[in-house]
């Protein structure tokens, strides 16, 4: 069973994080292996999405049930249906004390019902799982432009 969990703090502020993080309809756009996403149900709270992710000849859809609490600055994402026994994702974003920053708490823990499957990602599961964190944060300075170096603002994009 793959999980990974990390705390990383980024020179964007929490908001802003969870507002890249909660357009989830955007995915395609920059997150490696997710080839589609048909949303189902959206409302200001709960989000219900079909994810295609294709990765070498694999390709798979799962439907989520995404629970987006601004106030506790949380997403959760709860699994429906597809190929796996389970998958659980969080996203916490915790505001800096000069609120120009933040730290993204980042969890997920699957396992796929297929053994092949299982394993054949077991072997990547590491490099995959950096590689789709890495591509929040690439997405967060294309869309908030990179931090100055001095911390005293955005630099021009």
């Amino acid at each position: 069973m793959p999980t990974h969990a990390e705390t990383r703090r980024l020179p964007y502020r929490a908001d802003q994080m969870f507002d890249l993080v909660a357009d989830v309809a955007r995915y395609p756009e920059f997150l490696p292996w997710c080839q589609a996403i048909r949303i189902r149900e959206r409302s200001d709270n709960l989000l219900i999405s079909d994810m295609v992710i294709g990765f070498k000849i694999f390709r798979e859809k799962f439907t989520t049930r995404t629970a987006f609490d601004r106030k506790a600055r949380r997403i959760d994402v709860a699994y429906l249906n597809g190929p796996f026994k389970h998958l659980k994702n969080h996203w916490i974003f915790i505001p800096t004390e000069d609120g120009r920053s933040c730290d993204v708490d980042f969890y997920v823990d699957f396992e796929f019902r297929s053994k092949l499957l299982q394993s054949a990602i077991a072997v990547v599961f590491n490099e995959a799982v950096m590689k789709m964190v890495n591509a929040f944060e690439s997405r967060a300075a294309e869309l908030y432009g990179m931090p100055s170096p001095n911390g005293a603002g955005k630099a021009a994009v």
